[in-house]
Parts: C-alpha cells; structure tokens; sequence
C-alpha cells in the first residue's frame, strides 16, 4: 500500500457502552454502523465493501441494506479489525470496491444474540492438548508467558500493578469510561485474585458495545464532513493458536513481524510516534507491546511505564482511552483501540494529545496468536 492513500473518512462507537442488553449482537453492528455512516455523511448505498469480525458480513449487509462488490469476514480474535483496515486499503487500491464499511459488536456482558466463543473445545488442539490442564480461558493462559517473562527479566508485581494505574489515570479524562475512579498500586495488588499474577484490577472489562470504520480513496478524503486520518503503515501475522507452542513465552513473533512491517511501509521511526494504542485486554500485554514493537528493550517495558512514561504528561502517552482495562472491553477489543486513535488523529479525544500527528495501534488476536498493526497520520504524507 502506498503511504496516505487510503483515509478514514467515518468512525464511530455504538450509541451506547457498557451494558446494553436492548440490543443483539447484531443490532449492536448496525447501530455503530449508522453512527459512522451519520459521521462521514453516508448512506447504506454508498458502501460497497463491508468487512467484520464476530458477525457474518453476509448477515451484516443484508440488515443494513447493502449490496457490496468486496466482503472480509477474516476472523483472528480481537485484532481483527486492525488485519480488515489493511484488507480494505488494499481492496480499494485493486479497484475492488471504493467506499468499505468494518463493523464490530458484541454483547459481551448481556449475551444478546452472542455468538459462541470457538478457542479451545472438542478435538481442536487446544482441547487436546490445553485444556485438559485446566488452560480454559484467556485469564489462566495468558499467565503463562508472563510468568516466564517476569522470571527472566526480573519484572515486578508493582510494575505490572502500574499498567492499570496508568490506564486508569487515562479514563479519568474520558466521559464514557467505565471506571474512572482513581487506583493505587496497592489497590491494584490488593484486589480480588483471578489467576496468579492477574488480579481482577489487571483482567480486561465485560461490556457491551461496538464500532465501525469507513474507509475511502484519499482524494475523496476532503469531500467528508470530518477531518480525514490517513493510513501510512499496516501489518499483520500469526503465530501459534496454542500459547504452550510460543516460539519463545517472552515475546510475541506475531507482534515483531507485524510491527516491523507497519513501520516499514509507513517509513517513520519511533521517534516519529506521539500516539500509541496497544491492545490491553490483561496488564501485561502493554509491557509485551512496548517491547516487541522497539519502543523499549527487553526487559525494560514495565520500569518505563512505572516511571510514567505512558501516563499523561509522559513521553510517549499509551492507551489514552482507558484501555481495555478500564474503557470498553466486549470480547475484541481492537475496534475500540482503533477508534481511539481516529480521535487522536482528529483531535477530537477526550484526553486529546497536544500536536499528535502519527499514532501507532497494535492489537492481538487471541493469546498471543496473531496481530495487527494500523499506523495512522492526521495529515498526507
């Protein structure tokens, strides 16, 4: 793809968040469908590419009326949607489709017309090999790198304590937040524990909610009511969809290989960055991200985010929605991260970063089994 030629001309979260048990899961995908199509002053027939995640794109279109020439139902858990923004760029520069839609919802905490969770049952290998080791959920499996992690670096609790701290200084600024009270260290430590060393305070939320894209050419990009945000930089991979067959439980393959591609195909450095979202469903995956990503060295993640780094004020602001740890967590989260970074683009975030111009955001999919990587900039390169 080339840089800047492909914008985000609508975006958009459900009407509401949080707990929304009126609304299906698929009532949830048009509701933020609508609200992006209000946003970029579209209509259903205006859209010809629709790409989605959880919900069948077939079953999205045909509910909202629309008869598209490309469709991406590309399903790698919560990342997903930052592999369908690299999909659609690249389907409108093939002259596949011109203007694509991606929608996400979910009703995560109220269970409305939810699709079923398809990660580790029955004769998959995780249900084989997994499983029977009581490794059932995202909770238990996702400590099992980070165990490693914190023995070979030395991390401490108290650091991995400070993600949450900071995310939580973050939605304090944020009206939709779900949480916004302050948190300690201590706090954090002290609350209920879920599976060592994860504590209710460092597991990501269970809400209901949504969002959805609009993507276009860039030299449509001034004809749309909102200040266009440019995509400069994509990548995408996998790795393993067993966590115990991680190449190595310290690092994530899937983040290096996508980060370096992004970064590559946007030709800016991590000097260049003044924004930056990384899909936080648990508290450690910011430290995983900051690393694998090059903005720290190994081992370096959780002392830079304890000395405040990320915070407000800090070098290099992360997760300036809350995060999946105190904002908005349905199931995938990695919608919410790339609306997040639209408004940063836009300048229209509720804890907007003064003069941001290029945000990075990174999400995975499933535990540590894939991931995305969507560079955006406020202005053409």
């Amino acid at each position: 793809m080339k840089p800047g030629s492909i914008a985000i001309v609508g975006a958009a979260e459900t009407t509401e968040l949080g707990r929304i048990p009126h609304l299906s899961q698929l009532q949830l995908h048009a509701d933020a469908a609508i609200n992006a199509m209000t946003d970029a002053g579209l209509k259903p027939s205006d859209i010809d590419g629709v790409a989605t995640a959880g919900e069948s794109p077939t079953a999205t279109a045909h509910y909202l009326g629309i008869t598209p020439t490309w469709v991406d139902g590309t399903q790698v858990g919560g990342c997903s949607f930052m592999l369908h923004v690299r999909h659609a760029a690249a389907a409108i520069n093939e002259g596949l489709c011109d203007t694509v839609l991606i929608t996400h919802g979910e009703s995560g905490r109220s269970g409305v017309g939810r699709s079923a969770w398809r990660g580790g049952g029955g004769a998959s290998l995780q249900g084989q090999f997994e499983s029977p080791y009581c490794s059932l959920g995202p909770p238990s499996t996702f400590t099992i790198p980070f165990l490693r992690y914190m023995k070979d670096t030395g991390t401490t609790l108290e650091q991995l304590a400070a993600v949450a701290v900071v995310q939580r200084e973050w939605a304090a600024m944020n009206p939709r937040a779900s949480h916004q009270d302050p948190l300690t260290v201590e706090d954090v430590m002290s609350a209920r524990m879920i599976a060592y060393p994860f504590t209710k305070l460092e597991c990501c939320l269970v809400t209901d909610g949504g969002g959805a894209l609009i993507l276009t050419r860039a030299e449509r990009a001034r004809d749309f009511p909102q200040p266009p945000v440019y995509i400069i930089g994509t990548g995408e991979s996998t790795e393993t969809p067993m966590i115990s067959q991680m190449t190595d439980l310290t690092t994530s393959k899937a983040f290096r290989v996508s980060g370096r591609k992004a970064f590559a195909e946007a030709g800016v450095s991590h000097a260049d960055v003044d924004h930056l979202m990384i899909y936080d469903a648990f508290a450690h995956l910011p430290i995983y991200g900051l690393e694998d990503l090059g903005f720290c060295g190994r081992g370096e993640a959780g002392a830079f985010i304890e000395e405040r780094n990320t915070a407000p004020g800090g070098a290099l602001p992360v997760n300036t929605n809350g995060g999946g740890l105190s904002y908005m967590h349905s199931g995938m989260y990695g919608m919410y991260a790339l609306q997040e970074s639209v408004r940063q683009m836009r300048g229209t975030a509720p804890a907007q970063v003064a003069g941001a111009q290029i945000s990075v955001c990174h999400g995975v999919g499933g535990m540590f089994a894939a991931s995305g990587t969507v560079i955006m900039a406020s202005g053409q390169p």
